[in-house]
């Protein structure tokens, strides 16, 4: 990782398997501060996320290391406003799916184009979906033809987003 720029050009790390990690370390408030910053700017250097802790610049790289290597900090992104990139139409897709076949919905879901979020849940429904399209006729088509062939989805329901804000670490 170079010392001045801690953006992560590929984004996000090869998905984790499906072993139980082992338990995480406890967090001291340096790891906290550190995690905030990067949640406000991933881009930070090592040197300001350093002078901004209090910690020199070797403890800030071993830190953030760790919490890469212990996956408390599973990559580096950008947050991206969907209408302005173009995906004018999102909603939320709630699916009721077959039971036991979560591993096999989720691995077709992240394979749909603008799936951006996947939980499963529980309540009403079992698996919540966020997804960005270029407008309704593209989301239309995503989830009739995509979403609903899948054959371990039972039912689905859309919710429309009229207008949504992403929370950063200064708002949560």
């Amino acid at each position: 990782m170079p010392d001045e720029q801690m953006a992560n050009p590929g984004g996000q790390p090869p998905a984790a398997s499906a072993v139980p990690s082992p338990a995480a370390r406890p967090l001291d408030t340096i790891d906290r501060s550190i995690l905030r910053m990067l949640q406000t700017d991933g881009r930070a250097s090592i040197r300001s996320v350093a002078e901004r802790v209090h910690v020199s610049r070797a403890n800030a790289y071993a830190r953030i290391n760790r919490l890469i290597d212990d996956g408390v900090i599973r990559g580096f992104g950008a947050r991206v406003d969907q209408e302005r990139a173009g995906q004018g139409a999102s909603a939320y897709v709630t699916l009721k799916i077959v039971q036991n076949s979560w591993r096999t919905v989720r691995e077709q879901l992240t394979a749909l184009p603008g799936a951006t979020h996947i939980a499963l849940v529980s309540g009403d429904f079992d698996v919540l979906l966020l997804v960005h399209t270029k407008d309704n006729r593209e989301l239309r088509e995503l989830v009739l033809t995509r979403i609903q062939s899948i054959p371990e989805v039972l039912s689905t329901r859309t919710l429309l987003v009229f207008e949504e804000t992403d929370l950063g670490p200064e708002q949560a």
